[in-house]
């Protein structure tokens, strides 16, 4: 029986360690930014496997880390990864509507589900006093627009902008950018390179849906490397004014 093209994107995806380009660096240097204490309270939100809970965890060693993400399959992998520490809480829960409050909220390429402001406002409610949230977000760096790359993206995500237009966003929801930074190589390499080996692994006895899934996460890994300096992650560091 042929698979629907969602069961498609979980056979391709499931048991990643990664859903998308990162890497520990990212959090370090964002938690520098925002001032994040040893003890705070952290959100992973749309934390998907978990992949960087345990670097959240290292900036706040005396904390806790609260991982929520609506895919059940992600939230059941990234518990048993961390089933073993008490400092780390796995819920399954939809990124629109957080019930706690943290010191330092974290989302890694999640953000446009919502949109920025949207997300922003929605999340100012959970966030304590002088807390702050770090989130990357796709864009474009400079004025190049590759033909190409213009093409997956207005496919994937049409309302992509570029980094004045995510500070532009983050002011409309009454914050203030504290700091940014492009994710680097080693960051998206983190997320292709599995993706590439489950890719050829995959392919023998593909059935139609799933080989337009495979063929379009290949297109998206060969743009980036071909294209990679006219667009990639912006991560943002922003707290309410």
């Amino acid at each position: 029986m042929a698979s629907d093209p969602m069961e498609a994107f979980f056979k391709l995806h499931r048991d990643l360690r990664r859903e998308g380009p990162g890497e520990p660096a990212d959090v370090a240097w964002a938690a520098a930014v925002a001032g994040v204490k040893q003890t705070a309270n952290i959100a992973d939100v749309a934390c998907g496997p978990g992949a960087d809970i345990s670097a959240l965890r290292q900036v706040a060693p005396q904390g806790h880390v609260t991982g929520l993400d609506k895919t059940a399959h992600f939230v059941d992998q990234a518990r048993v990864q961390f089933q073993h520490d008490p400092d780390v809480t796995l819920l399954r829960a939809d990124m629109a509507s957080i019930a706690n409050t943290y010191d330092f909220i974290w989302c890694a390429g999640a953000v446009y589900f919502l949109g920025v402001t949207e997300a922003l406002t929605r999340w100012r409610k959970s966030l304590n006093p002088h807390g702050a949230i770090a989130f990357s977000e796709v864009c474009w760096f400079g004025d190049a627009r590759p033909a190409r790359a213009q093409t997956l993206w207005q496919a994937e995500y049409p309302q992509m902008t570029d980094a004045a237009g995510i500070a532009a966003q983050v002011a409309a929801a009454g914050y203030e950018t504290l700091g940014t930074r492009q994710l680097s190589a080693t960051a998206w390499e983190a997320y292709f390179a599995p993706i590439d080996a489950r890719i050829a692994a995959l392919r023998p006895g593909a059935d139609a849906a799933l080989t337009e899934v495979l063929d379009e996460a290949a297109e998206e890994a060969a743009c980036w490397r071909a294209h990679g300096d006219a667009y990639g992650y912006l991560l943002s560091v922003v707290r309410p004014v």
